[in-house]
């Protein structure tokens, strides 16, 4: 992955926050498209696509991306292959060319069911990873390898083992926006969605919880389980306050608040729902609340927007620069080359599956991925 992607200093991510190479929904460039033009096979086979993203692609701007979806699609056909798309994937790669959409871990799970021999991650690089330990017989390819991560970036397999180390005997619990090595580490997997479940399935008073501190904090918060954290963060939900939601609540009266676990607890404590990205998307869908605002990344706002078009969305815009390292043109070259393809160790794959598969065998949690935000602040250790 290379040392680009561990700009952490004194616990606080400081790389690449602002080297955003691609913008929402930026027009491909024509480099990408040299030889692909807007004729009438592209046109016959891609037109009725558009009203899907006509809200976030001007009509004038669709000729530039009507090759490259048609030409990617075809690709998929001719090369036996999928893409997982993740929610904060831009609204061209989410609706157009996406097979299966969602959070990382149930990309991942999809990818299992597919007979395809080619599965292309549009998505970061630690979600590549996943599909390949829970798909190690397939091909797994990244667009690019630049696709990282400030919360898989902030701790390693290394770590892990200093910490068992320090606590013999206490689980380890890890978020699945983890690399291979770490959940190798792991005793268990989890996800935003089953976090508490995961804690609680365990059957002891003290767990570990990695890397993602406010993921722990807001945990803690709602179960009995002594929790101990380490100092990660999502450099997109972390940037989030309590004072902006007041401020946004101020500006937008009645709005509805959904927030990421990932943010900091006091954002949860003034947000109306917190909730896994399938529990936020979830939320809009089944209340339909005339105004809500989505503390995440912003693209996620977008896909639910379309998907929901008669709520209005009020986008605080924090981008994830690595997300948005995955473009068309870069899925299309992958794609077509078959390069960058992603690869586990077989001995860390077992060891990662076993951690991963122990969380998938749980039952669905009752409650899935709501957090509490009137649960009371609990203080924990922090590693």
């Amino acid at each position: 992955m290379g040392e680009v992607l561990n700009n952490w200093e004194n616990g606080r991510w400081i790389g690449q926050t602002l080297e955003v190479e691609n913008g929402v929904c930026a027009v491909p460039s024509k480099a990408g498209i040299k030889d692909l033009e807007y004729n009438d096979e592209v046109k016959e086979a891609t037109d009725h696509l558009y009203d899907e993203v006509s809200d976030f692609i001007p009509k004038f701007e669709w000729p530039a991306y009507a090759p490259l979806v048609h030409a990617i699609n075809t690709l998929k056909k001719e090369k036996n292959a999928v893409i997982l798309a993740h929610n904060y994937m831009t609204p061209d790669i989410f609706s157009l060319i996406g097979d299966f959409k969602g959070d990382s871990l149930g990309l991942a799970i999809e990818a299992t069911k597919t007979k395809a021999d080619i599965i292309v991650q549009a998505g970061v690089h630690f979600m590549a990873e996943t599909s390949k330990i829970l798909c190690p017989d397939k091909t797994v390819l990244i667009p690019s390898m630049r696709a990282g991560c400030s919360l898989a970036s902030s701790i390693t397999g290394e770590d892990v083992k200093l910490i068992k180390q320090r606590y013999p005997g206490v689980p380890i619990v890890t978020y699945v926006n983890t690399s291979a090595d770490v959940k190798a580490e792991s005793d268990i997997c989890c996800t935003s969605s089953n976090a508490v479940q995961v804690v609680e399935s365990l059957g002891v008073d003290k767990v570990i919880m990695l890397p993602d501190e406010f993921l722990a904090k807001n945990v803690a918060n709602q179960t009995d389980v002594e929790v101990i954290a380490w100092h990660g963060r999502c450099e997109v939900h972390a940037r989030f306050s309590a004072q902006d939601v007041r401020d946004m609540r101020a500006a937008n009266p009645g709005v509805v608040v959904l927030a990421h676990p990932e943010c900091p607890p006091e954002v949860v404590e003034e947000s109306d729902f917190t909730g896994s990205t399938k529990a936020m998307s979830d939320y809009v869908g089944d209340h339909k609340p005339n105004n809500v605002i989505l503390l995440t990344e912003c693209s996620m706002s977008d896909n639910v927007a379309m998907a929901n078009p008669d709520v209005d969305f009020v986008r605080p815009c924090n981008l994830c620069p690595h997300m948005k390292r995955i473009t068309l043109e870069n899925i299309h070259e992958c794609l077509r080359d078959e390069v960058h393809e992603v690869k586990v160790p077989k001995s860390m794959q077992k060891k990662a599956l076993r951690a991963v598969q122990r969380m998938i065998d749980l039952p669905p949690p009752a409650e899935k991925g709501h957090f509490d935000p009137l649960a009371a602040h609990k203080p924990i250790k922090v590693i």
